[in-house]
């Protein structure tokens, strides 16, 4: 869809006030005395920002805005408990031409349609909130709403898996119910069910659930134990299941290829269902094949800083070193030592102290990694972030051992919050992208029940073209406020366009909310964020005799290695270019590297022999190996000294 143009909000200083022309445009609705009462406001934490102290965030608040926005996502027949007052019952036949009852769940962001993977990544993350932080809440007052919201979804799960090899993973699909602007309580598009099956295996949708699962059995454990105990069951069985008949899911439910493609594969859904059901059963053959499969399905091979609904390496990495630091390892705490190492780049390269593979930052502080829903990795990064913290610190740990300096568990929960803190409005535009918290928040989410006058408030029907003719292009708010929900968020410049058609922007997912919530109870619950380096730390020249640096220099050390040589150069237009051949070797005795990937930084020319993906470079070819003492070979050309090439990820067979 092309995207309406409308200026972004910004100023021309990175802390200039912002004018009121621009608050205006920005909150359309408002009468000229409210108006001036937010610009006020607006100037006030802007002045705060620029001043170098931020503002006070009201954690508490945010929490529960946060879980309630789940409430405005429920499909389904409503509770009496429900507390998003304009939504009403919707998809009562999901499931009814399959001859199963699907009713229930969560629709994924603004659009009409229940896509199995978000969904129970979505879960998974609510759920270990609660494990991480279940306390935190429960002093906020919000344990009981929490609990709720993960329960909405696992009924859904426990329906959408009615025999132990077969699991409905979508209904509903992005292309039909994309084509209609409607709210959910009257869609006409399709609500066909998709399912998976040994004919049609899904690998990573099925690994998913059952780590959502297994991760919601713990939840109840104490307050349902039988319902955790059919949870658990329903995890073991999605887990032999998707470990016995692999594949890509979106190969078997190809509609949801272009919406929610599985980029990274399966094998990061099988080790984090595993790390799962070792957490919840203690039984030690889930730690085996965490610890057995690190190299063969890229646990203890992927570095890396992004993690999302679709690649979980990093997740997988804090679950291992928090089984470590417990010292609940076992024979593995060696396997499980170089996961370690992994978690550790993931807090150095997100606190930039990585040297390579560094996360770039807006002008303002934000992490950022891509422009579509960049949000999403900062809150999910966020809680990795405090979860790691807390562990590290509960395990006397006195800091990670980054190549540009330690950072302390202190340090690491400090940034994590200057993270949320952005988010909820400490930021150059002094706009909080939670809606409805703070002063200045997005009034055009993207969103089809938001956007759309409340089906309790005038059920007159909304047919399919209707809704883009009538409301998708109205100027000013949402007639329905999606409270707590977290938009996509700023560009790489720290600018915003408040516009429902800015889906990049505006939309907002409930996997964006979901670590959110574990973060903001971590803070709401108070406790202190000490920014200084530790006494003894700060002229800290080598790397300490620590467990997550020992690995880097004995028989753990990476099989990888990257050579760069100058073959060629020329004069033009007074600019002195030089070609350089990129070699990258497997040193292994007898294992073949596949699914490599590499990183790159600091390239200003031309590649030759590698094909950019969502997370790095990948070799050309259909299926691109390395065998053991093999090399291969890839060439740049550029006017700069030598780019930074490093090693993303990679599966060692």
């Amino acid at each position: 869809m092309p995207l309406r143009s409308r200026a972004p909000i910004q100023s021309t200083r990175q802390c200039g006030i912002p004018s009121f022309a621009s608050l205006m445009a920005l909150n359309q609705p408002a009468i000229a005395m409210g108006l001036l009462v937010v610009l006020v406001l607006a100037a006030m934490a802007q002045v705060a920002y620029c001043a170098g102290g931020g503002t006070t965030q009201n954690y508490r608040e945010a929490l529960a805005k946060s879980i309630l926005f789940l409430e405005a996502q429920r499909s389904g027949v409503l509770p009496a408990s429900q507390r998003v007052g304009w939504r009403s019952n919707s998809g009562l036949q999901d499931g009814k031409a399959n001859g199963v009852d699907l009713t229930g769940g969560y629709y994924d962001a603004g659009d009409n349609v229940k896509f199995g993977l978000p969904m129970a990544f979505t879960v998974t993350m609510m759920s270990w909130s609660v494990l991480e932080y279940g306390g935190q809440m429960q002093a906020a007052g919000e344990l009981g709403n929490a609990l709720e919201a993960i329960k909405w979804g696992t009924d859904y799960f426990v329906k959408a898996h009615p025999e132990p090899s077969v699991l409905y993973g979508e209904v509903g699909d992005g292309d039909t119910d994309h084509f209609c602007w409607q709210r959910p309580e009257e869609m006409t598009t399709s609500r066909q069910a998709y399912r998976l099956d040994p004919q049609r295996p899904g690998s990573d949708l099925a690994g998913e659930t059952a780590a959502a699962m297994a991760a919601a059995s713990l939840v109840f454990r104490r307050s349902n134990p039988g319902y955790a105990n059919l949870l658990l069951q329903h995890s073991k069985q999605l887990f032999d299941f998707a470990d016995k008949f692999r594949g890509r899911y979106d190969a078997s439910i190809p509609v949801a290829r272009k919406y929610y493609q599985s980029v990274s594969g399966y094998s990061d859904e099988l080790l984090w269902a595993a790390a799962w059901l070792f957490q919840a059963t203690d039984d030690r053959r889930y730690l085996d094949y965490l610890a057995n499969n690190a190299d063969a399905m890229g646990g203890t091979g992927w570095s890396t800083a992004m993690f999302s609904w679709d690649i979980k390496y990093a997740g997988v990495q804090v679950l291992a070193a928090k089984i470590l630091l417990q010292g609940r390892a076992g024979a593995h705490a060696a396997v499980l030592q170089r996961y370690r190492q992994k978690a550790d780049f993931f807090v150095c390269a997100s606190l930039g102290k990585q040297g390579y593979g560094n996360v770039k930052r807006t002008p303002g502080g934000l992490l950022y990694h891509m422009q579509w829903n960049n949000l999403q990795y900062v809150t999910s990064g966020s809680f990795l972030l405090a979860a790691y913290s807390d562990s590290l610190a509960a395990a006397r740990q006195a800091a990670v051992w980054c190549p540009a300096g330690p950072a302390s568990p202190a340090q690491i929960m400090a940034f994590a919050k200057s993270q949320v803190d952005y988010i909820l409005g400490s930021n150059p535009r002094a706009t909080s992208y939670m809606v409805g918290y703070g002063f200045i928040y997005p009034l055009e989410a993207h969103h089809r029940g938001a956007s759309i006058v409340s089906f309790q408030s005038n059920p007159s029907f909304v047919a399919c073209k209707a809704g883009y003719a009538i409301w998708y292009p109205r100027k000013g708010s949402n007639p329905n406020l999606l409270d707590g929900a977290i938009v996509g968020g700023p560009d790489e410049n720290d600018n915003f366009v408040d516009d429902r058609n800015n889906y990049q922007q505006t939309e907002a997912p409930t996997y964006n909310n979901a670590p959110f919530m574990g973060v903001l109870a971590r803070l709401a619950a108070g406790g202190r964020l000490d920014r200084s380096i530790p006494d003894g730390l700060d002229n800290q020249t080598s790397v300490a005799p620590s467990l997550s640096a020992a690995g880097d220099q004995g028989v753990h050390a990476s099989p990888i290695v990257i050579e760069q040589n100058a073959t060629a150069s020329w004069t033009e237009k007074g600019r002195t270019y030089r070609r350089y051949a990129v070699t990258v070797t497997n040193r292994s005795l007898n294992k073949t590297v596949h699914e490599l990937f590499l990183g790159i930084d600091k390239l200003y020319g031309p590649v030759t022999g590698l094909d950019k993906k969502r997370y790095g470079h990948v070799l050309q070819g259909t299926a691109p190996s390395v065998p053991a003492g093999g090399s291969v070979t890839f060439e740049y050309a550029h006017a700069a000294p030598p780019a930074n090439v490093w090693v993303t990820g990679y599966k060692l067979v």
